[in-house]
């Protein structure tokens, strides 16, 4: 069992990625999907009561929002990656300004999660930590520079 997160700004290509790499193998977990802290409660309980991969599409900035995902899933024995999406600030504005509707996010809540941003680390729980980029539309993918 796998429960993987996804940690980064907006619009640093997270859903794509898991569109490409997880839609046929895992869950996905998305406040943009469920809309309520509530029903992605009941969602991600359904996912570890039933043993089903998951993959957390969310922004995650904090250790400790990462916490709550990963103190569940360790106590349901599942092997706890991380997906860390490196982008720049101008990066993810400019990817955004291709959005429209309520894709589209005001600069000033891609700039709060920026600040509010702590970068993972295994100490937090994970087994491993993925640095992920997206260069001229292919992503690249690296392996926590501390990992052993």
């Amino acid at each position: 069992m796998e429960a993987i997160i996804f940690c980064g700004l907006q619009a640093s290509g997270k859903s794509t990625f898991y569109k490409e790499h997880f839609f046929n193998s895992h869950a996905r977990i998305s406040l943009d999907l469920l809309h309520t802290r509530n029903r992605e409660d009941i969602f991600l309980h359904a996912c570890l009561s039933s043993h089903m991969p998951f993959v957390v599409d969310n922004t995650n900035p904090t250790r400790n929002e990462r916490q709550k995902y990963i103190v569940l899933a360790k106590h349901k024995h599942y092997t706890i990656k991380c997906y860390y999406f490196q982008t720049s600030l101008q990066d993810a504005l400019t990817r955004n300004n291709t959005r429209q509707g309520k894709a589209l996010i005001p600069h000033v809540g891609i700039k709060a999660t920026l600040r509010r941003f702590q970068m993972p680390e295994l100490f937090e729980g994970f087994d491993a930590i993925q640095y992920v980029k997206l260069e001229n539309s292919i992503y690249l993918t690296q392996d926590h520079p501390h990992e052993i």
